[in-house]
């Protein structure tokens, strides 16, 4: 069996082609057999007030198409854009290669992980966004 393996906490949450869906008292193991479903852990979400920087536009939009709300062939230029203007600012080394593999996961029609190598990114944004600030 292949798919995508889900380990749930006690009470957590995730969201799966729409419904939300909280795991019982005790840890637990799903496994999404069917392909293309659109599944987002709710700890993971960006929430729309939270949508401030660069990074986080980016990453939201990945996740809108995980939550079901935009149609990837909307998203997917919207996304590559993104993702090109972060390049031109974040250049070292493994900035390059966070974008490179989302860049990648895009056009593989593979949201979660773009929009997890996008949140990698987070931390860069926020230090760089601080000592911007320190100047």
């Amino acid at each position: 069996m292949s798919g995508l393996i889900l380990k749930l906490a006690p009470h957590e949450r995730v969201l799966i082609n729409g419904a939300v869906i909280e795991n019982g008292e005790r840890r637990s193991r799903l496994s999404i057999v069917t392909p293309n479903a659109n599944i987002l852990r709710l700890r993971d979400a960006i929430h729309p007030g939270e949508v401030s920087t660069p990074v986080r536009r980016v990453a939201y939009i990945a996740q809108l198409v995980l939550s079901g709300d935009v149609e990837p062939d909307d998203a997917e230029p919207q996304l590559l854009r993104g993702i090109e203007q972060l390049s031109q600012v974040l250049t070292d080394t493994d900035s390059r290669q966070l974008l490179d593999k989302a860049s990648r996961s895009v056009l593989d029609r593979e949201f979660y992980p773009a929009m997890r190598h996008l949140r990698a990114l987070l931390p860069r944004e926020e230090r760089l966004f601080a000592a911007a600030g320190r100047q």
